[in-house]
Order: C-alpha cells, then sequence, then structure tokens
C-alpha cells in the first residue's frame, strides 16, 4: 500500500466523486465513527465542496466500518476537545448543512450525535434492523445537536419524548414507518440504495434542487402574508435561468437535458 493510501486511509473523513455525487465517509471505524474536532472539520470541509463545486449535484454521507455514528466523542469531550466547527455546529454540519441536497447512508446504528447527522441530511436511507436513537439522556446529557428540534416536526410528539427520555433506539423500520426514512436496504446495501436515489435526484436541474431545498427548509419562520414573496426571491431567479429554457428544450425535443447550473 502507498504512502498516499495510508493517508486517505487515516483521514476522519473520506470524500469521493462518484460523477455529479459527492459521497463523504465517516472514517473513525476505532471508535464507531465518534465525532472529534477533526471529523467535524473534515465534515465541514466536505460540505463546502459539495456546495462550491458546479460539476456536484448531491451529496451521499455515510460511515466506515459498517455503522454510520455513535455521536460525540466521549473521550475527547472529556479532554476538552470541541465536536463543534464553526457556524456549522455539532459535527460540522448540524446547524448547518450543505446548500445542495444531502442523502444519508446508514448501516448498523446512527445513535446520540449520530442520529442527529443523519437528521442534518435531507433524505435518510437505512439498512433494516439499523438502530436508530437519542441516549444523551443516559448518561446526564442533552441531544443538543438538533434531534430535539428536528424529530418532533417529523414524527408523532409522544414517541419523540419517549426517545429522549428512556433513551432507548428504535429499529429504522419503525422510522420508515413514521415518514422519517426514506428507502429501506438490506444489510449492507445503503450506500447502494442511497447512490441510486442520489443519482435520480442528479438527473434534475441543480438550481432548481438547491431552490426546492431552500423553500422546504426556510418555510417555517414564513407568515401567511410573506411566504409567496419569500418562495418568489427563491424561485425566480431559477424560472429565470438557462436550465430551465434548457429543460422546456428537452422536453420537447425528447431528449436528456444538460444541465449548465445558471
Amino acid at each position: 500500500m502507498s504512502t498516499a493510501e495510508t493517508a486517505v486511509e487515516t483521514e476522519p473523513v473520506i470524500s469521493e466523486r462518484r460523477g455529479n455525487v459527492l459521497l463523504i465517509t465517516l472514517n473513525r471505524p476505532e471508535v464507531r465513527n465518534a465525532v472529534n474536532g477533526a471529523l467535524a472539520a473534515g465534515v465541514a470541509g466536505a460540505l463546502d465542496e459539495l456546495d462550491s463545486d458546479d460539476a456536484l449535484f448531491v451529496g451521499v454521507l455515510t460511515g466506515a466500518g459498517g455503522f454510520f455514528s455513535a455521536g460525540m466523542d466521549l473521550g475527547a469531550f472529556v479532554r476538552g476537545e470541541s465536536p463543534w466547527f464553526g457556524d456549522r455546529g455539532f459535527a460540522g454540519i448540524a446547524q448547518r448543512a450543505s446548500r445542495k441536497p444531502l442523502i444519508a447512508a446508514i448501516e448498523g446504528f446512527a445513535v446520540a450525535g449520530g442520529f442527529e447527522i443523519a437528521l442534518a441530511c435531507d433524505l435518510l436511507v437505512a439498512a433494516k434492523g439499523a438502530k436508530l436513537g437519542i441516549p444523551e439522556a443516559k448518561r446526564s446529557l442533552v441531544a443538543a445537536g438538533g434531534a430535539l428540534l428536528r424529530l418532533p416536526r417529523r414524527m408523532p410528539y409522544h414517541i419523540v419524548m419517549e426517545l429522549a427520555l428512556t433513551g432507548d433506539t428504535l429499529p429504522a423500520e419503525r422510522f420508515y414507518d413514521f415518514g422519517v426514512v426514506n428507502r429501506l436496504a438490506e444489510p449492507g446495501a445503503a450506500v447502494e440504495v442511497a447512490m441510486e436515489l442520489a443519482a435520480t435526484l442528479a438527473k434534475n436541474g441543480p438550481l432548481a434542487l438547491a431552490a426546492s431545498k431552500q423553500v422546504l427548509q426556510e418555510q417555517f419562520d414564513w407568515s401567511s402574508a410573506e411566504m409567496w414573496e419569500k418562495q418568489g426571491a427563491i424561485s425566480g431567479p431559477v424560472f429565470a435561468s438557462e436550465d430551465a429554457k434548457e429543460g422546456a428544450n428537452a422536453f420537447k425535443e425528447k431528449r436528456d437535458p444538460v444541465w449548465k447550473g445558471r
């Protein structure tokens, strides 16, 4: 094995371009992909790469070693190391994820901050039998990386309360029933299914993808009086873009569109 290959294997986060999809892998399997400062910085850097490169349309986020993430690295936390990174927050993602669509591909388990990383993504693919939950209360901690804020908007209140107060996990199939998980995969196939989903998204106009995500995320702060104006400010430039014309022409000419991102 070359020195370069060894260096990549020891990086806390690995980014791999697959066409117009960026596969981002949490790469600390020896500690169940727990989040320390280096991993948080690596995730933030990968999201910067995804958003800054016009050739990339969608991101897929997964974990090495057959599991997603066990959350905050408690050993690093006790040593005073911060798992937060700039304005992106916990794990370099919880408070500000990518502008472009991001899909979580979960194997094994995504618990505590690991589940919160997944919840910061836009779509979730999980292997059957994978365990998801927020067990922070068992360590006298609070799921402050987004789970308590996001889950009540996505599934029944009393189920979220039970998850938070018991700290117990539920299988991915239950979260699929609640609509939190978009796709179930056979064990070992979560990345494959997530990449197939990403390929479906990436066929669409990149401007439309980013604008649709922005409207869906920001609308909760809009009043009834301003929601059409706010939506128009985001969607208007998409309708006026070269890609919008290309989409219409491709439809009329019965061919695949060629997106330019402008």
